[in-house]
């Protein structure tokens, strides 16, 4: 490699995964969107003052990087004890997330991002009835129901939970349902009605004090968990919506944005594979999936990404959180209320 680039990308001491401000989570037609909360002109301290010379330094490193190759790029992560899986483009980021925070440490710049805002993050994937040609009135009843707690500080997957519920609606599941999901009719048969299934679900995240003691945020693989299994189960089980439940993290949305990809890339499968990893467990399988989406988050951490709320529900449908809302985290979790 030649001089000028080892100038550039000397090995700092102290190696550790950094942040771009630059990066979101969030389109610029996202952050239009003021249905969640008042949009209000982003300040100077929120993004940071770019006149100070070291962001000219990260601007020579991103422009160095931009020019290596794949293997040159490999290269230099295992000489940083980086992880060197990925495609191109994500090694691309992970290299430029590592080389801003060393700067931004060495010349003492205030305000550079690395820790999560959050001490967890609780991943949620619901199975629910279907049909293999769903109608569109079709009600979709939660039938299992899976969380994964992912410790932000050690970067680890630390507990989950999971229980099957028996629909009420529609009890009898169909060939395609137990085909799908792998979910049995007498696993059903065997659970409990959802209002009961939540009632230990909201007991178990009191447990580990979120909300409380510690800041957390649910993440989801896309909107329709929330804003379309839980709205809905909700209203049939003829319980209120769960505050603690109404913003959450899109990881599709947040990995788009990070990794500059486009949306129809950001399947679970799509995900997997540009990072370098493969599918554990079996597919639609609500654990499995949960922890295949916590395993992304995990791995977008290690790569410097800020994942932060970036959706909610507001008026039972699912809005863009703007990027000038006040970061917060979820509320603590509550017995859910009958409605009225």
């Amino acid at each position: 490699m030649e001089k000028n680039v080892q100038d550039v990308l000397h090995k700092p001491e102290n190696p550790e995964s950094g942040s771009e401000q630059e990066d979101s989570g969030f389109s610029n037609s996202e952050q239009k969107d003021d249905s969640c909360g008042e949009v209000s002109p982003p300040s100077k301290a929120a993004h940071g003052d770019f006149s100070d010379p070291v962001y000219k330094e990260i601007a020579l490193a991103n422009g160095v990087i931009n020019r290596m190759t794949r293997d040159e790029l490999r290269a230099k992560c295992t000489e940083l004890n980086l992880d060197t899986r990925g495609v191109k483009d994500v090694l691309k980021k992970r290299l430029k997330n590592y080389y801003k925070k060393q700067k931004l440490k060495q010349s003492a710049a205030a305000g550079g991002p690395g820790d999560s805002y959050y001490d967890y993050i609780c991943v949620v994937d619901f199975e629910a009835t279907c049909e293999e040609s769903n109608p569109s009135d079709f009600l979709h009843e939660i039938i299992e129901f899976p969380m994964v707690l992912i410790d932000t500080h050690t970067l680890e997957i630390v507990d989950c939970f999971q229980e099957y519920v028996k629909p009420e609606l529609n009890p009898q599941l169909s060939d395609f349902c137990i085909e799908l999901t792998g979910i049995a009719q007498e696993m059903v048969d065997e659970a409990d009605i959802f209002p009961r299934v939540f009632r230990r679900v909201v007991a178990w995240l009191q447990e580990k004090e979120l909300g409380t003691k510690y800041k957390y945020a649910l993440l989801t693989d896309g909107s329709w968990d929330m804003s379309k299994f839980l709205y809905t189960q909700c209203r049939l089980s003829r319980i209120r919506y769960p505050q603690f439940a109404r913003k959450w993290i899109n990881i599709r949305k947040s990995y788009a944005n990070y990794y500059k990809v486009a949306r129809n890339k950001t399947k679970l499968s799509c995900m997997l594979e540009n990072l370098g990893m493969k599918y554990e467990g079996r597919p639609h399988c609500g654990l499995d999936d949960s922890r295949n989406i916590a395993r992304i988050a995990i791995h977008m951490l290690k790569d410097g990404c800020q994942l932060r709320v970036n959706e909610c529900l507001y008026g039972g449908e699912p809005q863009s959180v703007p990027i000038s809302a006040p970061l917060e985290g979820a509320p603590p979790p509550q017995r859910p209320k009958s409605r009225d």
